[in-house]
């Protein structure tokens, strides 16, 4: 059934391309199968001018971007958290400014994140960072302090464990499984923060290139290029979940 639920989105896209074309035959804005197949060759193979293929240039640099955005996010979210969920004082501390810069949207701070870092990596991760980490802060700090069982705390403390062990060994463990799942729910976010940013300063990646394409009308590059953005999420997201399953087989059952 979700084999046939992608047949019929496909067959519904190439439906509306044909009902467009027989209208206007030059029509850009609904690419046939012809022009996708142009799109793509023009995005896998070496440019003229420049000698990159733009695909690899393109996926190259979000990944990157992506990948270090969301590592500074996650990390500085999981001590937040564990602060917030293991101690009074820090949940005291932190809470509230935690629930509030949940509310704040990083694409309407661009300007802000422009004179504060200027525009190079360092602007495109703190941006993803400070978009992810409160509310992956608050999933660490519900987890850590809910869905721990207080009889393996007071075994830990029994058996002589200090905080930090009670913490690292019992508390951090037991919540691995919902930070995996954490982290495959703010997959989308940060891709949506780190295009944003790409549209609006960058010179190389899936945003820029999703801009410059889209004002020329070269759907048949800007559709390839949405399709495989969805394509690189999904494989995160799979990825994350083949290793919760082998190790944490126990998780969700």
């Amino acid at each position: 059934m979700g084999f046939l639920s992608i047949v019929m989105l496909v067959a519904a896209y190439f439906y509306l391309s044909h009902r467009q074309h027989v209208k206007n035959p030059d029509d850009t804005t609904i690419p046939s199968l012809s022009q996708l197949k142009d799109g793509i060759r023009k995005i896998t193979t070496p440019n003229r001018r420049s000698k990159e293929i733009w695909l690899l240039e393109d996926l190259k640099a979000t990944g990157m971007r992506l990948a270090l955005g969301l590592s500074v996010g996650i990390i500085f979210g999981v001590i937040l958290g564990l602060v917030m969920g293991c101690f009074a004082a820090g949940e005291a501390l932190l809470f509230f400014l935690m629930s509030f810069a949940s509310k704040l949207n990083p694409m309407a701070m661009l300007a802000v994140f422009f004179v504060m870092v200027g525009t190079d990596m360092e602007m495109y991760v703190a941006m993803i960072a400070f978009g992810v980490l409160p509310t992956f802060a608050q999933t660490i700090h519900l987890a850590a302090k809910y869905d721990v069982a207080e009889e393996l705390i007071h075994k830990a403390y029994t058996l002589g464990a200090t905080h930090v062990e009670v913490i690292l060994s019992v508390i951090l463990r037991q919540i691995l499984p919902r930070i995996l799942d954490s982290i495959r729910l703010q997959i989308g976010p940060a891709l949506v923060y780190l295009i944003a940013a790409e549209m609006a300063v960058g010179h190389v990646g899936f945003g820029y290139r999703i801009r410059i394409e889209y004002r020329i009308l070269n759907m048949n590059v800007v559709y390839p290029y949405i399709v495989t953005l969805a394509l690189f999420g999904y494989a995160a997201d799979y990825g994350l979940r083949l290793i919760q399953r082998r190790l944490f087989p126990w998780y969700g059952r």
